[in-house]
């Protein structure tokens, strides 16, 4: 028998634990195949209000020259000026504007995503996967979700056409959230 979850008891602050979070992208790449990546460096901090979450708020700081797609030559390339141009803007961020609760265990959250200087509307639905406390005795939360953008959106626009048509990478990206907060307070 499954229960609804009483949010209230959700309110106050969290930090995302970065040993147990996950912010990945997926991009198509020669038009045949995905590529995947994550970034290992990010902070992030949110403060819910279980009672009324649109009083909620989050927001998140990555590294960009933590991005790693397991092959160094490909990560040095998005590093540079053709893609996320890290030398000039070493973070990524976000921060939450308006947060909507669309279902039983569904919520939208609507933000400023900045990349690269260029700053965007995105809107990422997260699905609430439970609270727990852990063996240390800290309360967690976790979401998972992802939404697609268009790289275009935000200055990336390097690409190479392919002797068979199409391009080497995809101007679609989507953005991966695998998300652990700890209670603060």
């Amino acid at each position: 028998m499954t229960t609804a979850t009483d949010y209230r008891t959700l309110t106050g602050d969290y930090v995302i634990d970065p040993a147990h979070s996950r912010f990945g992208f997926v991009a198509r790449h020669a038009m045949v195949t995905k590529v995947r990546g994550a970034f290992n460096e990010f902070e992030g901090s949110a403060r819910v209000d279980g009672e009324n979450p649109a009083n909620s708020s989050a927001e998140l700081t990555i590294k960009a020259a933590s991005i790693d797609t397991r092959n160094a030559d490909r990560d040095e390339h998005l590093r540079s000026n053709d893609f996320l141009a890290m030398a000039e803007h070493p973070e990524i961020t976000f921060r939450s504007t308006e947060i909507t609760h669309t279902g039983e265990d569904t919520f939208d959250v609507t933000g400023e995503l900045t990349v690269r200087g260029v700053t965007r509307s995105v809107t990422i639905p997260l699905s609430f996967e439970g609270q727990a406390v852990d063996p240390f005795g800290n309360s967690r939360i976790g979401f998972e979700g992802s939404t697609t953008i268009n790289r275009r959106d935000f200055g990336v626009t390097w690409n190479a056409a392919l002797e068979t048509g199409g391009v080497l990478v995809s101007d679609k990206v989507v953005l991966e959230f695998e998300i652990s907060a700890v209670k603060q307070n």
